[in-house]
This record gives C-alpha cells, sequence and structure tokens, in this order.
C-alpha cells in the first residue's frame, strides 16, 4: 500500500517544479498565479493578484476561474506539498503549462519578495455577494473595488429607481441620490423605488429607505435640492460615476460641463414612450453629451413624460443597462459605451448601437477645463467657456 510519501514522490515525477527565483520570473512574464492555500492563510498574505482555490475545491472551481487550458500557470501553497498535487490535477484536467514552487509562500517570503495582505470580506458579504465571487471578472478583489466605490444618481424616479436598486444590491458602497421632488403615486408605474405608503415623502428619504433595507453595506447620502451652477461641483466631486436619469435639457448640459470639468465619466439614459438609449459621456476616453447633443432642441420637440407618457416597464430596461454600465466602469470589464449610442425600441424589440465621434467644434474638452464656466442653460446655448 502506497504512503503519502509515495504519492507525493509520484505527483512530483509528473509535474515541473521550480524554485522561487524561476517562479518570480515566470509571473513577471505574465503567468496566471494560482494559490491552493486554505483560506486562513491565504488572508494572512498572499502573492499580488493571486488566484485563490483552496486545494479541497481545485477540480470544481478551477476550470471558472482559470479560463485558458493553456496559459502558463505558477501554483503554490504553504511549502510546496499541496502546490505538487495541485499541479498533477491541474495536468489531469488539460493545462498544459503549469509549474508548482518548491517551498512554496514560506519560502517566497522569507526571501522578502514581494506579497500583500489580500482584501477579505466578511463572513456576511461572502454570502451577499457570493454569486459575484465566482465570477473570474469579479471575484473578491473586485467586490471589495465596488464596496469602496461611489456612485451619484441624477435623480430618484424612472431611470434612478432601477439603476440605485441594482447599484445598492451589488454593493456599491456609496449611492448619493439628487432629487427635490415628493413621491407622487402617478409615478409609481415606473418609479419603484418608491410606494404607496411613501406618497408625499420626499423622495431622496423614501430611495434612502429602501436601499438601506435591500442592502445595509451601502451608504446612502442624499441630496435634496435643486441641481445648479451653484451646488453641483460641490455635489459631484469626489464621486467615481455619475448616472444621469435627468429629464430635462438644462440639467444635461449642466451635469455635461461640470462633469467634463472635473474628468467624471457620466452613464446618460433617456426615455420617450416606448424607446430608450443609453451611452457613457467619458471625459477622459470619448465623446461627451455636447457631442452628441450640441444644443437643446426647441421645447415643443423635447416633450416629458408628463406630456408624451412612457411605458412603465421601459425604465427598468434602460435604467438596469445604466446600473451594468457603471458597474463595468468601476471595474473596468468588457467594452463599454464610450463612443457609442446604445438605442431600444421596445415595439419590435430591437437593440442598435451607433458610433458617437467628439464634434470638432465642440470646446467644452477636458483638455480645455480650466476655461470651462459652470452655468446655467437658459438662454445659453453656447459652450461655457472662459474667454
Amino acid at each position: 500500500m502506497a504512503t503519502f510519501r509515495d504519492l507525493l514522490t509520484a505527483a512530483k515525477a509528473q509535474i515541473i517544479e521550480v524554485d522561487t527565483a524561476a517562479a518570480a520570473d515566470l509571473i513577471a512574464g505574465g503567468a496566471v498565479v494560482l494559490d491552493v492555500r486554505e483560506p486562513d492563510e491565504y488572508d494572512q498574505g498572499a502573492l499580488p493578484d493571486a488566484i485563490h482555490i483552496p486545494r479541497g475545491h481545485l477540480e470544481a472551481q478551477v476550470e471558472g476561474k482559470v479560463l485558458d487550458k493553456h496559459a502558463q500557470v505558477v501554483v503554490y501553497c504553504a511549502g510546496g506539498v499541496r502546490s505538487a498535487f495541485a499541479a498533477k490535477t491541474l495536468a489531469e484536467l488539460g493545462y498544459t503549462d503549469v509549474v508548482s514552487v518548491a517551498g512554496g509562500f514560506g519560502k517566497w517570503k522569507d526571501e522578502g519578495r514581494a506579497w500583500r495582505t489580500p482584501v477579505t470580506l466578511t463572513a456576511e458579504q461572502r454570502n451577499r455577494y457570493q454569486r459575484h465571487l465566482l465570477l473570474p471578472e469579479v471575484g473578491t478583489a473586485g467586490q471589495a473595488k465596488l464596496l469602496a466605490s461611489k456612485v451619484l444618481m441624477l435623480g430618484a424616479g424612472g431611470l434612478g429607481s432601477p439603476s440605485a436598486m441594482y447599484l445598492a444590491a451589488a454593493g456599491v458602497g456609496t449611492i448619493g441620490i439628487v432629487d427635490m421632488d415628493e413621491v407622487d403615486a402617478s409615478n409609481l408605474q415606473r418609479q419603484i423605488l418608491h410606494n404607496m405608503d411613501r406618497v408625499g415623502d420626499r423622495k431622496v428619504d423614501s430611495a434612502k429607505k429602501t436601499l438601506t433595507l435591500l442592502n445595509p453595506d451601502v451608504d446612502v447620502v442624499t441630496y435634496d435640492t435643486r441641481l445648479d451652477a451653484s451646488n453641483i461641483m460641490q455635489i459631484i466631486e469626489g464621486y467615481d460615476v455619475i448616472v444621469d436619469g435627468a429629464d430635462n435639457f438644462p440639467s444635461r448640459y449642466l451635469l455635461n460641463d461640470a462633469s467634463v470639468k472635473l474628468g467624471i465619466p457620466v452613464v446618460h439614459g433617456s426615455i420617450f414612450r416606448f424607446e430608450g438609449m443609453v451611452s457613457v459621456f467619458h471625459p477622459l476616453q470619448g465623446p461627451t453629451y455636447r457631442d452628441m447633443v450640441p444644443e437643446p432642441p426647441p421645447a415643443e420637440l423635447a416633450p416629458s413624460c408628463a406630456e408624451a407618457g412612457v411605458l412603465g416597464v421601459l425604465p427598468g430596461i434602460v435604467g438596469s443597462i445604466q446600473a451594468l454600465e457603471v458597474i463595468k466602469l468601476l471595474l473596468g470589464l468588457g467594452e463599454g459605451l464610450v463612443g457609442r449610442i446604445l438605442s431600444v425600441d421596445t415595439t419590435d424589440m430591437s437593440f442598435r448601437t451607433f458610433n458617437l465621434r467628439p464634434d470638432p467644434a465642440n470646446q467644452v474638452t477636458y483638455a480645455n477645463r480650466d476655461r470651462i464656466i459652470v452655468q446655467e442653460l437658459e438662454g445659453l446655448c453656447a459652450p461655457g467657456l472662459a474667454h
């Protein structure tokens, strides 16, 4: 009958084992780093950017976290024993370029090589966000980044409601809400942050109640005020992303100019009857709102929802897409809607994407930020620049 020593010797005969210096070279060259220690060991320190899968869960989880079976993988444990068995298992699963680190994390740390204390979540947070943690693109580090992020909602109405709820559920740590209206029964067919018991309450207060009940991790900051040139810079400064759920052109232009001046990306959404659109205006990466709409259209061509009506579920679709774009921005995931407009027509359920390019005539740009004068739109169609 084989002993543990026999099994370890057999495993090492079937794998490639490298010392810490060689492992460091492979990691510097872009190799995937896999830590197979137990959670309590990992929490006390790990190699930077290591993927953590305890040895007992390796077979069940690795294919969901290390997607490319031809990628170079450096696997380590505390001393090099578990990593040897893990390397053998990875080869059996079809991974073609795997090495085990002799001496493991203990030797790596003793030699003074780079390591860090990983970001950790509480037991309650691991349970709440476990479906996120299973995604390699999010994981613990991504969830911690969401918890440290700050997103400002311009409006707690039809678009702000689904956006805020999904961002709160996702664990965005700070959500600011700007709105100066009261909850109105006629708006409840789309403003799902609120309910009949709160008719007449301030919308920001109602929104805060809903979001904190949904996720106590979230700090909801309320601004029960009209956004204007005198306060917008102070309100939006410090936020990572702004969700534009405004329903009027003056607010959109005011937000554009202030966000461009500060370099804050805006996830824009708008709705009309059965149609909606979403785009991301990132001052540092692409076109902004003034590139799409250089001047406001006449009032008769831009009726509000109160005047033209809107299908209640439409802002749910558009607002949810806005929330998704925010999360992608915060985590650096995928291809966002910077420089693109997503158009939705629910009558035939068609989604179309159009490219948006910078307008050469638009002078309200991040490069000109020192010249931007943030001012009200009334009577102003030209960019607010200092001359």
